[in-house]
């Protein structure tokens, strides 16, 4: 089992800097892939990010160049340094974890999810 509490959202003008983190439970976190979604009002949820165990790193194309993923499995903990941040970008945002390293743009293959925390984004 893994517990997943993601914090670090907030409002920010566009142009602005966030960094979301997301704190695990549970004993084997640097076994697993950890990803990020979002979801606007209205719209479906979306890949954002995703980290394996060997830290390879996969994007979505909407925030590439903006947004790093970055885990520090001592900490058991995945961040999501946002930058140069979009209105578009306004969504909750999720953390999730799964055991392998396939299909990381899939939120159904992903066994565990966060709470979610709100990014806003104003113009």
């Amino acid at each position: 089992q893994v517990h997943l509490v993601e914090s670090g959202g907030g409002l920010v003008q566009a142009g602005g800097s966030l960094r979301l983190s997301c704190a695990a439970s549970g004993r084997t976190f640097s076994s697993y892939t950890m990803g990020w979604f979002r979801q606007a009002p209205e719209k479906e949820r979306e890949f954002v990010a995703a980290i394996t165990r060997t830290a390879s790193t996969y994007y979505a194309d909407s925030v590439k160049g903006r947004f790093t993923i970055s885990r520090d499995n001592a900490e058991k903990t995945v961040y999501l340094q946002m930058n140069s941040l979009k209105p578009e970008d306004t969504a909750a945002y999720y953390c999730a974890a799964k055991m392998n390293g396939n299909y990381v743009d899939t939120g159904s293959m992903y066994d565990y999810w966060g709470q979610g925390t709100q990014v806003t984004v104003s113009s």
